[in-house]
């Protein structure tokens, strides 16, 4: 993508979402963070031609249809393990999940371990940790176990139809 060398490289909005607002990030043309914002957090919209116009767009087709595989560059920086677990996140099926446990084994790991690598995910969504659950039930999400996160975590299982057993 060519950059318009009259504006900067980094780009940032604030967009709505059914369960509050998402703080995006970019740099270069390449989507580089999500964050889970109040939901009283004022609007800001993105540049029209830019990844999170393009990330407000998948988003859209997301909340209409969870099936929705973004498509969008992104760049997602961690360690090894951290790199390992969010592409074994990549591999779940909108619908289902896996515990802390079976992404630890498939990794020759440790649960906590990959707890620990969910909760760095710098992509929520995009990245679906909200697709790894605990064993007996939800787990945490976005390195917290505070309410309101969990809310969000139950929002994007339940729009999914991966909440059932859980």
């Amino acid at each position: 993508m060519a950059t318009d060398s009259s504006r900067s490289p980094d780009e940032s909005a604030v967009l709505a979402a059914p369960f509050g607002r998402l703080g995006v990030a970019a740099h270069a043309g390449v989507l580089t963070g999500i964050a889970f914002l109040p939901a009283d957090t004022p609007l800001r919209a993105p540049i029209s031609d830019g990844v999170c116009a393009q990330l407000a767009q998948e988003l859209a087709s997301y909340w209409d249809a969870p099936q929705h595989v973004f498509q969008l560059p992104w760049r997602a920086e961690g360690t090894l393990f951290q790199q390992r677990v969010w592409q074994v996140m990549l591999q779940i099926p909108p619908g289902q999940t896996l515990s802390y446990g079976q992404v630890a084994q498939q990794l020759a790991s440790a649960p906590r371990a990959v707890g620990g690598a969910c909760g760095r995910n710098p992509l929520p969504i995009v990245i679906p940790c909200h697709r790894i659950v605990a064993a007996g039930g939800l787990g945490g999400f976005n390195q917290g176990r505070d309410e309101g996160l969990l809310g969000v975590k139950r929002w994007l299982l339940r729009h999914e139809g991966a909440l059932a057993g859980i």
